[in-house]
């Protein structure tokens, strides 16, 4: 075959630094929008990003060629040092240095997505950590409870 076919889909999720409450509604849209444009940098498509206060979700389609790890160093930093340029209270902005990345079938873009964008309704029922380790149990990633938030 001359030409490579990929379809790479993933759920992503990050955390604030120490998940403090730190995205608030007044920089939300912005930052996802940055966030988006770093994704497009790399050469991906950012198909939603949504979150809390304390972290976000991005459904994104990443090239065959760039790592998740990569990625997401670099749109972690960037972001964080766009957020302190642009907002002055932000100053202690930061994120976390893990994620969680989860691959999603085509045929779940529509629900993931979905799922991404009612973020703020879903977590008036469960928290962000109650959240992240279901991900990690149905997703079969063995993990130690101790260690997942250090």
């Amino acid at each position: 075959m001359a030409h490579s076919y990929t379809n790479l889909l993933y759920h992503i999720v990050f955390s604030t630094k120490d998940r403090r409450p730190l995205i608030e509604p007044a920089i939300a849209g912005r930052l996802y929008a940055y966030l988006g444009g770093g994704i497009r940098a790399e050469g991906g498509t950012a198909i939603a990003i949504n979150g809390t206060a304390d972290h976000v979700h991005i459904l994104a389609r990443l090239r065959q060629d760039k790592t998740v790890s990569d990625v997401l160093r670099g749109i972690k930093a960037n972001s964080s040092k766009w957020v302190k340029d642009t907002f002055a209270a932000q100053q202690g902005f930061a994120w976390q240095s893990g994620y969680g990345a989860f691959t999603v079938s085509e045929s779940q873009v529509q629900r993931v997505g979905a799922y991404i964008g009612d973020q703020e309704a879903h977590h008036r029922r469960q928290t962000f950590e109650e959240e992240f380790v279901a991900f990690l149990k149905a997703h079969g990633i063995a993990f130690d409870p101790k260690y997942v938030w250090t």
